[in-house]
């Protein structure tokens, strides 16, 4: 009896600590608005990669599809990236660390089972990750960005030794938006659920509203009336 009454209590203890972690709706919001500032890359990307800044013809060329989704569960709220024909990726998961203020991405190589984690910084409309090679000690770089309004996205893996100055590129990788053309770009509706450019209709009550992307879409199947609500009470501010 004792022993349960001890577990009980663990647990209740337990339960408390986690209520107590959980974000305030101020850092929530924080969360959500640090990344919308990536709000550009989300969509899929028809892309072209090369391992040198100005290839020969006998230099390798592919073909690679990258696609940005929003990701939500709960409070809680990320960004995904696939990296569909890739050479140094297959996936990765991006989060905001509210108490270091940086970005981090974990990212699922092609080749090994141990993930990667990079710190990065979003600046002058770039996104720079960077994480040290346990084993080499290099320290690998991840540049990314978008172009054209929107338009293009770029993103270029660099490497540089321990202590060293110069960064050796690895791959780069530059593509269009599915569904775009280069030209002007046209503003479009709100996402209702990131608040980001909404490309895809869905329906509410009667209502039409927009998602950005397929995370964006199934977390509204989910609580349709959570982010009606919330995009609602937006508007009105």
């Amino acid at each position: 009896m004792k022993r349960l009454l001890a577990l009980g209590l663990m647990l209740g203890l337990l339960g408390l600590m986690q209520v107590a972690a959980a974000p305030s709706a101020k850092d929530r919001e924080k969360l959500k608005e640090a990344l919308r500032e990536l709000q550009d890359f989300i969509g899929g990307w028809k892309s072209n990669g090369q391992t040198k800044p100005k290839p020969g013809p006998r230099d390798p060329f592919w073909s690679e599809k990258v696609q940005w989704n929003w990701r939500f569960k709960g409070d809680d709220c990320w960004l995904t990236v696939e990296f569909e024909g890739g050479k140094f990726l297959k996936s990765a998961e991006i989060r905001y660390l509210l108490d270091k203020k940086k970005y981090q991405m974990t990212g699922t190589p092609i080749e090994g089972k141990e993930k990667l984690v990079f710190d990065g910084t979003l600046k002058d409309e770039k996104l720079v990750f960077e994480r040290v090679d346990p084993a080499t000690k290099d320290v690998q770089r991840i540049r990314m960005n978008t172009a054209a309004d929107g338009i293009r996205f770029v993103y270029q893996v660099d490497r540089r030794t321990e202590g060293g100055t110069i960064w050796k590129m690895e791959y780069m990788v530059a593509g269009t938006k599915i569904g775009e053309s280069l030209g002007k770009k046209e503003k479009g509706p709100e996402c209702v659920v990131s608040g980001g450019l909404g490309t895809t209709p869905v329906s509410y009550m009667g209502e039409t509203f927009y998602v950005c992307c397929s995370g964006c879409a199934d977390a509204f199947k989910e609580n349709p009336k959570k982010y009606v609500d919330e995009f609602k009470a937006k508007k009105k501010k």
